[in-house]
């Protein structure tokens, strides 16, 4: 699940225009979808569902389901590409591995830690106007953030427990770049 930040929201129809411009347009979106397709999991015209959300997201992946747009989160074509990016690596996860298991920590820890790494979520322009800025490691630190924030949002682990499944999958996690060859 990806966060937002502080956004106002879109409306259903705009977050359709951004999608579909997205799906078109957008160079991470149209890749994810290609490996999605080459990896057996196409994505039809009802994978990206649109739905007005309570919970402080841009969107999330929902398996078999596949992706929620919180339009009501969402205000840009910018924050719905990122969100896109970032549900499409948890599908392509989804995909990839056939036995994950979204209510363990250390499965959604790592398709997390991914999917900030790989999607744009952790770029230093966005890190930037969020105002995280370091010198070191910045882009680590900004997946390792993001990753405990999205599985401290999964009710099967709350607390320390999402916090200690990030530390142990981080590393491998992190370097796992598939489908990428190297984090875009």
């Amino acid at each position: 699940m990806s966060s937002a930040p502080q956004w106002k929201g879109s409306t259903k129809e705009q977050c359709e225009q951004y999608v579909q411009f997205a799906t078109r347009r957008n160079p991470v979106v149209k890749f994810m979808l290609e490996k999605l397709k080459l990896a057996g999991c196409e994505v039809k015209g009802n994978f990206i569902h649109l739905e007005e959300c309570s919970m402080d997201a841009g969107g999330g992946f929902r398996a078999p389901d596949g992706v929620v747009m919180c339009y009501n989160h969402v205000a840009s074509q910018e924050e719905v590409n990122l969100v896109l990016a970032h549900e499409l690596i948890h599908a392509y996860d989804h995909c990839r591995g056939k036995d994950i298991d979204w209510t363990n920590c250390e499965h959604h820890a790592c398709s997390e830690v991914r999917a900030a790494n790989l999607s744009g979520d952790c770029h230093w322009w966005q890190e930037f106007r969020r105002g995280n800025m370091t010198l070191a490691a910045q882009h680590q630190s900004c997946a390792r953030r993001r990753a405990e924030l999205s599985v401290a949002m999964n009710p099967y682990c709350k607390g320390l427990k999402g916090k200690a499944a990030v530390d142990r999958v981080f590393k491998p996690c992190f370097e796992d770049t598939a489908p990428f060859d190297a984090i875009p």
